[in-house]
């Protein structure tokens, strides 16, 4: 048997990944491999699993739940102080280019929610992209 942390499970499509705690290359892991009910694999659980090899690769089977993800840090989010153009000196601000804006916004919301679908995440970014240019925060 073999142990690892989940690093995301799909609640919707039934699959996800967990990292060995012996190192290595992510092990695939699917609903239909669960001892449990697959609403209690989030993201930090450490699981107990056998490891086979699948048709694409190495796969967990009799996967069962052996400790508890850490509860979630929530830091304080500081108060923000709007400034409107008439108070801005030179009236400029910083302005990231859309590959950069992208990656925050994909890690952040990775970092807050790590059970977001990649279509979530993508239809998210698409839209604050949309906002930023509109606002001219990015560079295109």
């Amino acid at each position: 048997m073999s142990t690892g942390k989940v690093l995301r499970f799909d609640q919707v499509r039934g699959y996800g990944f967990i990292a060995p705690s012996d190192g290595g290359d992510d092990i695939f892991l699917h609903a239909n491999d669960l001892l449990v009910e697959k609403h209690l694999v989030v993201p930090g659980v450490l699981m107990d699993f056998k490891v086979e090899e699948g048709e694409r690769g190495l796969k967990a089977s009799a996967a069962r739940i052996v400790g508890s993800a850490p509860e979630p840090s929530v830091s304080p989010i500081a108060p923000v102080r709007v400034v409107s153009h008439a108070e801005d000196a030179d009236g400029l601000c910083d302005v990231l280019p859309v590959g950069e804006l992208t990656q925050e916004v994909t890690e952040t919301l990775l970092r807050v929610d790590p059970a977001l679908t990649s279509t979530q995440i993508v239809r998210i970014r698409a839209e604050l992209i949309r906002i930023a240019e509109r606002y001219g925060w990015v560079e295109n």
